[in-house]
Parts: C-alpha cells; structure tokens; sequence
C-alpha cells in the first residue's frame, strides 16, 4: 500500500513476504513487553503492597519538565492514588499484552507510563534516544500492529457478538 505516491522513497509494501514469521514476532513481542511490565508491577506490589512511595516522588521531580504542572500536581494532589495506580497499571498492562486481551488499551497506557519516564528523565544523560523512548515506541508498535489478534484473546473477542454488534469496541481490542 503507497500513502504518497509523490515520495520516491514511498512504495507498495506488505508483510506477506516475510510469511507466517511476522504474527509470530509481533506476539512474541507482545509477550515480551507484557512480562517487562508485569514483572515491573508485580515486583512493586510484592516490596510495596499498593503504597508505593516513590510514584508520587517521582512526578513531583519533573517539575523542570514538560509535564511539569500536570506531573507535579498529580504527585502532589493525589499521591494515595498514584502510590496505589503504578503498580497495580503495570501488572493489569502485562498482564493484558501476556493474554493478548485488550492490547490496544493497555499499549495505550504503557505508551502514557514509558511518556512520563521519557520526559520524566528529561536531563537525558543517555541521549534522547534511550530505553525510555524504545519502551514507548515498543507500547506503539504494538497499538499500531493490533498485536492482540495474534495468538492474542482479541482476535476471539472480536468475534464475539457484542463486538460485531458494537464494532466500536474493536477499537480497545487488537
């Protein structure tokens, strides 16, 4: 498919020519960043239970930062529900892309947590492009591939009944 055909560097491309290697890689993917945030979110609800102190601290310190104010009231306004959202949001998230269950929404909320620790670690003293940014790409490409329908649950969700009769809900599946 060619988006612009004006662009010499735009072509007519496909997946096809890698066969049956590309679902396999895109679930393997999928799982791999599943287990990174479920061990991530698990980890800390072991050691922390859901007060995990060093949330709220965390979005306090990116007051220099581009999302300064909203970063900085959340830690401030309401550090209960940030020390108790961390880690019960990265266990739910792995746990999602691990089955293959609401990929796009939980891609979507791992692309939000890798944003804030982008920009969070904005003195960038390992280059812009860093492991903050590959986690954030990774949450994308994940969106952007509908990563769930392979070898995922959403590709059986979606052929339930209540998705065909409200095909917006395929929009939190993939």
């Amino acid at each position: 498919m060619a988006y612009d055909l004006s662009n010499p560097l735009a072509g007519e491309f496909e997946f096809g020519r890698v066969g049956s290697v590309a679902p396999v890689w895109i679930a393997l993917l999928r799982a791999v960043v599943g287990w990174w945030f479920f061990h991530a979110g698990v980890t800390k609800l072991i050691e922390s239970g859901l007060q995990f102190t060093f949330g709220p601290a965390y979005l306090r310190g990116m007051s220099d930062t581009v999302l300064g104010p909203l970063a900085v009231w959340m830690g401030t306004a309401i550090p209960g529900v940030i020390e108790a959202v961390v880690p019960l949001a990265e266990t739910l998230i792995g746990l999602a892309l691990l089955v293959g269950v609401l990929v796009r929404l939980a891609a979507f909320g791992g692309a939000v947590f890798m944003a804030f620790f982008w920009v969070g670690n904005a003195a960038f003293g390992h280059g812009v492009v860093n492991g903050d940014l590959m986690g954030l790409l990774l949450f994308v490409t994940l969106m952007v591939l509908d990563a769930g329908r392979y070898y995922g649950l959403d590709g059986v969700i979606e052929r339930l009944a209540p998705v065909e009769n409200h095909p917006r809900l395929g929009y939190l599946l993939g």
